[in-house]
């Protein structure tokens, strides 16, 4: 496709445009430890290598496959997204270097810039407020503002295409995230550029399984691939 017809970009977070230094990893500790899992332990372990696997996907959703019962995903996730935010306020996240002049860069071409997380929308506004991204770009997403269903659903893909109405055609949407759940999301939203970046939880490898039409380095390279001016 000619990647100048790109009207609408939609952008993960924590891995792709903000840079959290494996607080997703600390941040499950605790909720760990909070429904009874030793650290150290074999099932801590097991656990910890799924959180990793599954970066990208819906937090809940997490949750519920590894702890079953809905009562104790729930109890987990919100242990979670405690830890999460008190990571955020303590201020141990930070823009991926060159992502904010990206964004305003797209948003300048004339493109609109949708933000979307598998976190909740209380950790969303948190990262969000840590740094003065409020009014970055006009519309963020989580997977509750799309129905509940996360990556690697297309749900919150589609949920922009519908709610900004900013392109035509799903061809028309460029969806960029560091995870193969994020990749997966844009392949089954139908977008027409579907890139992995490389500054987060998965690689080339994961990335190409998924489907991804590039690998980028960072997002930071995203405007000159759309623009045509790389």
């Amino acid at each position: 496709m000619n990647t100048a017809d790109i009207r609408l970009v939609v952008l993960d977070m924590a891995g792709t445009t903000v840079a959290d230094g494996g607080l997703v990893e600390r941040a499950f500790a605790a909720a760990a430890a909070d429904l009874g899992v030793e650290p150290g332990s074999a099932e801590h372990a097991e656990h910890l290598a799924y959180v990793r696997a599954t970066m990208g996907e819906s937090k809940i959703s997490v949750f519920r496959h590894l702890f079953g019962d809905e009562e104790r995903a729930r109890r987990a996730n919100t242990a979670f997204e405690k830890a999460y935010g008190e990571l955020v306020d303590a201020g141990l996240i930070a823009p991926v270097p060159g992502a904010r002049e990206a964004i305003e860069e797209l948003t300048g071409s004339g493109r609109t810039v949708v933000l979307t997380t598998g976190f909740a929308r209380v950790t969303q506004d948190a990262i969000l407020d840590a740094l003065g991204w409020r009014d970055l770009v006009p519309l963020t997403l989580c997977p509750a503002d799309a129905g509940g269903r996360g990556r690697p659903y297309p749900d919150m893909v589609l949920a922009a295409f519908v709610r900004t109405k900013a392109a035509e055609d799903v061809t028309q949407i460029a969806v960029a995230g560091d995870t193969s759940y994020d990749v997966l999301s844009g392949v089954r939203a139908g977008a027409g550029l579907v890139a992995g970046v490389r500054t987060g939880a998965h690689g080339d490898a994961e990335f190409r399984a998924a489907g991804a039409t590039h690998v980028l380095d960072s997002v930071a390279d995203l405007p000159a691939l759309i623009t045509g001016t790389e």
